[in-house]
């Protein structure tokens, strides 16, 4: 069997049984095609290899600088796939028994203090349509904490501003009803009287809220150049990306008391485990505030 075609069979697997989305689905079968293309340059296929074979690719990877978050990655999508060969019966052992995930430290989630979410916040020209709406968006995105492909995949239907919220459907297909404050609502409707006519000229009209230049959806990798640009006009640092204000969002949010499970619910997080790095964000930004400011600092 072909490897382009085994690769395509269990991505079908993945959309069919485990409901995946089309984003994490492209990324597996980046990594297999990867591996196979190793395999194929000696000689070998995905469904003729040992477990020698895997540890050889894992250390060609990590010797290329792979990191190990990266090599996790890479080790778990292989797994998954020969578990699936091995109950198709297509192999008959699974040559990724055994082999240990690369350890992993915890990196805390690069976030932004109120000041510098402030100073990005006021960067777009509102008087331009483009820039007006690139306003509305970093307004919603700190206001809500949304995904970037949430946010620029944001229909009608969705939004209610009478109400301030947001309906919003993450990842397995969990929906979540998340409040968007005041002054998020306040800039959607200028922009809806002010930008979005204009950018709709350039084509049909979309179902979207935040439609591209040419007026049709926007994709999540413009929009992350949209952000580096303000955060650029703003002073602020180049790696800053859409899912910063995300966590931003999330990080302010504990630092002024709220409940951690209502900062999960809020970003639909499916384990609490995972909402959990946010308290250690916010305490070490208390460890920073004390150094700085207390005199036994």
């Amino acid at each position: 069997m072909q490897d382009t075609h085994i690769i395509e069979l269990y991505a079908d697997s993945l959309w069919l049984e485990k409901g995946l989305s089309a984003n994490t689905i492209s990324a597996y079968r980046q990594d297999l095609q990867a591996f196979s293309d190793w395999l194929a340059s000696r000689g070998q296929s995905l469904l003729s290899i040992s477990k020698a074979d895997v540890l050889s690719y894992l250390g060609a990877q990590r010797a290329g600088k792979l990191s190990a978050r990266s090599a996790a990655r890479m080790l778990s999508c292989l797994r998954g796939f020969y578990r699936l060969q091995c109950r198709e019966q297509r192999i008959a052992a699974d040559p990724t028994l055994d082999i240990d995930s690369p350890k992993l430290g915890r990196p805390l989630p690069k976030s932004l203090s109120e000041q510098d979410v402030e100073a990005l916040l006021a960067a777009p020209n509102t008087d331009d349509p483009l820039e007006l709406r690139d306003k509305a968006m970093l307004e919603l995105l700190y206001a809500s904490g949304l995904r970037i492909t949430e946010l620029v995949g944001l229909k009608f239907a969705q939004l209610s501003l009478s109400q301030g919220l947001v309906r919003v459907v993450g990842k397995g297909n969990k929906e979540r009803l998340v409040p968007i404050g005041e002054e998020a609502s306040l800039w959607i409707q200028r922009f809806m009287s002010a930008g979005r006519p204009s950018l709709l000229a350039a084509g049909t009209a979309p179902d979207v809220v935040f439609p591209s230049r040419r007026g049709q959806m926007m994709t999540r990798q413009t929009f992350w150049h949209r952000v580096k640009y303000h955060a650029l006009n703003a002073g602020l640092s180049s790696e800053i990306s859409p899912h910063t204000l995300r966590h931003a969002f999330a990080t302010h949010l504990i630092n002024h008391g709220a409940d951690l499970r209502v900062v999960q619910l809020l970003l639909g997080h499916s384990d609490l485990s995972t909402t959990q790095i946010y308290t250690h964000v916010a305490r070490e930004r208390m460890k920073s505030l004390h150094s700085m400011h207390h005199p036994r600092g």
